[in-house]
């Protein structure tokens, strides 16, 4: 038989937690926000909605006061809201600003494919591109930019960024991708010269058609620093040909960026570099580039060490 002390011990705890359970629930209930939910719902709430729902009201306010504080509340990243159903009172969480803010920086940054490109582009922007000594680069970026946004499922050429080492053509690059991303548009950068190892490295692990096809399908491609690859024959003509025929067939958004203009790029293409003559070759793919791109020169100072 339960000892009595320990029966009268239970009971007197019992009735001290009803007691601080209902001192609780009546701060709830006086809550401003509580109170303005009851009274702007007033006619759609049954007569007991109260009653059955103070549980419901008092995990509005406890969990609303954790995120106030800086706790840990009981669904990170959400905040507690008061609702109407089958004429009861109940609770759901929503996302907080916060989150909301997060989940959309985290789709356009998703938008972006940058494939062996420096970090430096992750925050870059046509709104802060630095013009001195590049105006007209950055007009013609702009002027695509636009465009693109306007009327994405036309066909808008692309740009040819020529320019000395260092001078923010990748940087530009970067900036038109992150800008378009704002806008709900997908864009794949790519540095040229490691993606034609890469393809050199899937030809024995049968992957040459899949990488292949990844880049050439891109919504809007960038092929950051052509013509500073190692060229070969299969390079050229069944790779580099072979997405830039696409891209033109299907009339698809394409730039580029090279320290060669487009006649040196045309030179290295017909391997004049290595005494070779495929003069027709690189022609046919420079027919490309320039049905895909407009040359324009990037100007300036080396930036490399400083801002872009």
């Amino acid at each position: 038989m339960e000892d009595m002390h320990e029966y009268l011990q239970k009971l007197m705890d019992q009735r001290q937690m009803r007691s601080n359970y209902n001192q609780m629930m009546q701060q709830a209930l006086k809550d401003p926000q509580v109170q303005t939910f009851l009274n702007e719902n007033a006619d759609a709430l049954a007569s007991d909605a109260i009653e059955k729902g103070a549980a419901k009201i008092y995990e509005f306010v406890s969990e609303r006061d954790k995120i106030a504080a800086g706790q840990q509340p009981f669904a990170p990243g959400y905040r507690p809201q008061l609702l109407v159903s089958n004429r009861l009172i109940d609770i759901t969480y929503v996302p907080t600003e916060a989150k909301v803010a997060a989940d959309e920086a985290r789709e356009e940054a998703n938008l972006v494919t940058a494939i062996n490109m420096p970090k430096s582009i992750a925050n870059a922007s046509l709104r802060t591109y630095d013009f001195t000594n590049r105006t007209q680069a950055l007009l013609m970026a702009n002027d695509f930019y636009l465009a693109q946004i306007s009327d994405p499922k036309a066909f808008h050429q692309g740009l040819f960024l020529t320019g000395p080492f260092g001078v923010g053509k990748t940087y530009l690059l970067g900036a038109i991708a992150n800008d378009l991303a704002k806008q709900g548009q997908a864009t794949t950068l790519l540095h040229y010269p490691t993606f034609t190892v890469d393809m050199k490295n899937a030809i024995g692990q049968n992957q040459v058609t899949p990488m292949l096809n990844r880049v050439k399908n891109a919504p809007i491609l960038m092929l950051d620093d052509i013509g500073a690859e190692s060229i070969s024959p299969w390079i050229r003509d069944d790779v580099l040909g072979v997405i830039l025929q696409y891209r033109m067939q299907e009339e698809l958004p394409t730039f580029f960026s090279s320290n060669k203009t487009m006649d040196e790029l045309a030179g290295f293409l017909a391997g004049n570099d290595r005494g070779d003559d495929e003069a027709v070759k690189a022609q046919r793919i420079m027919q490309r580039i320039r049905f895909l791109s407009q040359e324009v020169v990037v100007g300036g100072e080396n930036r490399r060490l400083g801002n872009q």
